[in-house]
């Protein structure tokens, strides 16, 4: 494809990873793209103003009045309901939002619904190996879906050190190391996902077989002296060309450049040294590192390299190759082989939890198309099917939605507050439906809204699902009022100005509506 010619970028400055700038390697044109941030952001600090008088006679009038503030362009739909249903406030319910990360509200949801994993509590289903005959056998790492399987040195649970070990125990010597991902089928991006996100951790590759969440860390320290060139710790997956200079005079600013489906990372830029006491910018305390982190778009190949390093750390000579397998969308997945040697994750509920708490895009993803293997198809379209025929059930009409992906970063998402207030409903009426609702970020305590509503009435009484991408803003779940009611909640804000913010005002308004119930 076209978008395959171009040259991604991305910056840092100051110690923290921006999205993506990308600079097009176009003849005599120099163009910079949209950039669309992060879903998994750091949680917000805000505090808005208690106390103060808002104009209106009635709730309704009041909190209109204060969306009516939001910056000029800017459109806000905000739906207010208690658990029976009865509406309390709906400004635009039935508009469709771009709903960001609030999309993993109906991703999680689907998964309670249909996987008998978190239905029942049945152990999910962990990656294995399957190893060949002869005397150089070949390797074939096989995964299932399992988001969680580590490489890290400190890893506990769910490692493939584990794996390797058994492996190193029966063969001292190998053939190929194959990354097995044909379990689900190729949907390594959704439809919609802005292209500026590829080779930065928000945009990493989707695939049966995982490792890492699918992204490798890079730390970049200064030099020994002025002048001298930055030091580099590096994974050996990607090959770094390091243009990074130590400067004292000038502040921490490190850009990186990745073409697509390539291996190979320039980073260019200045880093201040750690004897050089502050930024020279900022004032701030200059950092000693920076961490740069790069989404994998190979999963499966990443996977068998990495076994293959671990196996020869092992004493294990590798005879062959690494290479990965992925299955085409509209073919079957292969005829199952007993395999012997298999990894224990920990629980989808855990999953789930991190999912919504810490707005993690790659096991969102992996979920959804989970869901969809469970009713047969494992892709980004069956799983969007189940999610289809769960809203179906909870009677939210087909016209509210559209998804094209399970996490929230495609562009192509839409839905309206009602439908969101709809499903928040029906999911508390479900059995599984409190374990659902506290695997949300809960206000001033922990996840996305670990800052958010901290000191303020809604400390503790807030448990909603966050989102953002590039102008748009969404916040939905439920709140427990002054008079202990709960009550359910949607907002979305869309097409905000790049210099705009309305996350104050949603929180005054939640408050307000909390204050008077």
């Amino acid at each position: 494809m076209a978008q395959f010619q171009r040259i991604w970028t991305g910056k840092i400055k100051a110690g923290l990873a921006l999205a993506g700038v990308i600079g097009m390697a176009m003849p005599a044109v120099a163009q910079t793209a949209t950039r669309t941030k992060p879903v998994a952001a750091k949680p917000v600090s805000v505090k808005p103003v208690t106390g103060e008088t808002v104009p209106g006679r009635t709730l309704d009038e009041k909190i209109r009045n204060i969306l009516g503030t939001i910056p000029k362009g800017a459109r806000a739909g905000f739906v207010v309901t208690t658990l029976e249903g009865r509406e309390i406030i709906a400004i635009r319910p039935d508009e469709r939002f771009v709903p960001a990360s609030n999309t993993k509200l109906f991703t999680t949801a689907a998964a309670y619904t249909f996987l008998p994993e978190l239905k029942n509590g049945t152990a999910p289903r962990g990656n294995a190996a399957l190893i060949g005959s002869g005397a150089r056998p070949d390797i074939s790492l096989i995964g299932y879906g399992d988001a969680r399987m580590s490489s890290a040195p400190d890893c506990q649970v769910d490692c493939l050190a584990t794996l390797a070990d058994a492996i190193a125990k029966q063969h001292r010597t190998v053939g190929d190391i194959i990354g097995d991902s044909r379990y689900l089928v190729d949907d390594r991006f959704s439809m919609g996902m802005a292209w500026n996100n590829i080779p930065t951790r928000s945009g990493a590759g989707l695939a049966a077989l995982s490792l890492d969440g699918n992204e490798v860390a890079l730390m970049v320290k200064p030099g020994a002296a002025q002048g001298a060139a930055a030091l580099v710790e590096a994974p050996g997956y990607y090959r770094v060309i390091n243009r990074v200079v130590t400067r004292a005079e000038m502040p921490t600013k490190i850009d990186y450049y990745r073409s697509p489906g390539s291996r190979d990372i320039l980073l260019t830029g200045t880093i201040q040294p750690a004897s050089s006491g502050q930024q020279a910018t900022t004032g701030q305390p200059a950092p000693t590192a920076q961490r740069l982190r790069f989404g994998i778009e190979d999963p499966a190949d990443y996977a068998a390299f990495r076994l293959a390093e671990l196996l020869r750390a092992r004493g294990v000579t590798v005879r062959g190759t690494s290479r990965a397998l992925y299955r085409l969308p509209g073919t079957s997945a292969p005829v199952e082989t007993p395999t012997t040697l298999s990894l224990t994750p920990p629980s989808l509920a855990d999953d789930v939890r991190i999912i919504n708490k810490d707005s993690q895009n790659v096991y969102a993803e992996l979920l959804l198309r989970r869901v969809g293997a469970s009713q047969g198809d494992g892709s980004v379209e069956g799983g969007l099917k189940v999610v289809e025929a769960m809203l179906a059930q909870a009677g939210v009409p087909r016209t509210a939605w559209d998804f094209s992906d399970g996490s929230g970063m495609s562009t192509y998402n839409r839905v309206s507050p009602r439908a969101t207030a709809q499903l928040l409903r029906w999911a508390a009426n479900q059995p599984w439906g409190m374990a659902w609702r506290q695997s949300l970020p809960i206000g001033g305590s922990d996840g996305t809204l670990a800052r958010r509503f901290a000191d303020t009435p809604l400390q503790g009484k807030i448990f909603a699902k966050t989102g953002t991408v590039n102008a748009a803003t969404a916040l939905s779940g439920y709140l427990v009022t002054a008079k202990g009611r709960t009550l359910i909640f949607s907002s979305y804000v869309a097409d905000i100005p790049a210099d705009g913010s309305v996350t104050a005002l949603v929180d005054k308004a939640l408050l307000l509506i909390a204050a008077e119930n």
